[in-house]
């Protein structure tokens, strides 16, 4: 949602019960809410035009794919070679998300492995898109404390 806008108490049981239930039907959310179908089409749609509703997607674990090692590569690039850089890493399948940082790395590049010699490889590949001038690699050891927003939504004091 861009900064500045907000949200009312109804659109905050509407986003509790769509976390809940992410395939809920309009009809389904709108009765948990205590809202009518109407109401709560009209606030789901808001929140779908202010970008405060992301594109569902089932999270899919890449170990059962194959993949079981996950790793972050920090990376400093020339900053005039940012957009190529950005799409020679779509080019790389095992590469699932890319953000741009400030401070000491320019992205955090979070990649997955079949093991240790494919993420040689995947690091190696990165290494080598024009642009790049460094990388450091972490390997995820274990997951403490999953994405998470739900949180931000019982807080708030608009409900």
């Amino acid at each position: 949602m861009p900064v500045g806008s907000s949200v009312d108490g109804v659109d905050v049981r509407l986003l509790l019960a769509l976390s809940e239930d992410p395939r809920g039907t309009t009809i389904a959310l709108a009765e948990k809410v205590g809202v009518s179908r109407n109401t709560a089409q009209a606030h789901l749609n808001k929140l779908d035009r202010s970008g405060a509703v992301l594109p569902f997607e089932r999270r899919i674990d890449p170990g059962a794919l194959g993949y079981p090692l996950r790793a972050f590569v920090m990376t400093n690039v020339k900053q005039r070679r940012l957009g190529a850089v950005a799409a020679a890493l779509a080019d790389i399948d095992e590469v699932t998300e890319v953000v741009g940082l400030s401070g000491g790395a320019d992205l955090l590049i979070q990649v997955v492995a079949r093991d240790g010699d494919d993420l040689y490889r995947i690091a190696g590949r990165i290494l080598d898109i024009k642009g790049v001038k460094r990388t450091s690699t972490s390997l995820v050891m274990r997951e403490l404390l999953d994405y998470r927003v739900n949180q931000l939504l019982r807080v708030d004091n608009r409900r």
